[in-house]
């Protein structure tokens, strides 16, 4: 007997690791290994030079519908698990490995992206979603709170007004919606999601990675610092940007008229 597929699907080429969720038969919705699995995936790309860009997408007609409530139940009457311990253990991790990996994290939402799902999308670099895809903040319907990050970024970047009606109405928002109001980076034709999205991942593995890391570990600063201390900030990274050797490439192409050839260094 073949053994079943596994919950994660894991592709290498041009730079780029595309991590697939796959757990279509129940819209991808997440267990604990398939959060395990994804968690240990973005680990090892933080440590692996050859990573350059990480695509994250899901496999069938969803991206990914959320906790799989089969594994937030009561077994054989026992009591109700600790879904903030599911949460510990599972997502966050998740997020945090999103926004602390100094390489750029795309996100290919190829249907619907539900409560966890929907804020995994969010917290990623660049999100660009199927023309038909939608998202929903579900939790309010199960008498829970966002998770996986949502309280943190959904309010940053669509306003404390819009992300409380995103999180009380648990309406279904369609992807161009979320592209308006600032939630996600493009909309595209379903058919053009991958295609789009690995060209960007792929452009994106050729050019200046620890730059790129040095934007991001800025960024994620800006969310509690004073002006002065993003300041601070931003100096440090670009000392440590004015250091690598893919600026001493970028400043030797432009003076000879050519195309740089970054290393990721």
């Amino acid at each position: 007997m073949s053994s079943p597929p596994s919950c994660l699907l894991v592709e290498r080429g041009d730079g780029v690791l595309t991590l697939t969720l796959h757990r279509p038969d129940v819209l991808n919705s997440f267990n604990r290994e398939m959060a395990q699995a994804l968690h240990g995936a973005l680990q090892a790309a933080a440590d692996d030079a050859a990573v350059r860009a990480i695509v994250l997408t899901g496999a069938g007609r969803g991206f990914c519908a959320g906790q799989d409530l089969a594994e937030a139940l009561p077994s054989d009457g026992g009591p109700m698990p600790d879904i903030g311990e599911i949460v510990k253990a599972s997502y966050n991790p998740i997020s945090r490995a999103i926004r602390t990996i100094e390489k750029p994290v795309l996100c290919a939402v190829n249907g619907i992206a539900a409560g966890a799902g929907a804020n995994l999308a969010f917290a990623c670099d660049l999100t660009i979603a199927a023309d038909d895809a939608s998202f929903v903040e579900s939790f309010a319907k199960l008498g829970l709170i966002p998770d996986t990050s949502g309280t943190f970024f959904v309010p940053r970047l669509v306003g404390m007004q819009r992300a409380t009606g995103m999180f009380f109405l648990a309406e279904k928002m369609p992807a161009p919606k979320a592209k308006e109001w600032g939630l996600i980076w493009d909309v595209v034709p379903r058919a053009d999601l991958m295609p789009t999205v690995m060209t960007l991942a792929r452009q994106l593995a050729t050019q200046a990675t620890r730059g790129f890391g040095l934007t991001k570990r800025a960024l994620n600063a800006s969310f509690g610092n004073t002006l002065d201390a993003q300041l601070e900030v931003e100096a440090q990274a670009m000392h440590e940007a004015g250091r690598t050797a893919d600026y001493a490439e970028g400043v030797r192409a432009f003076l000879e008229k050519r195309t740089p050839v970054y290393r990721g260094a």
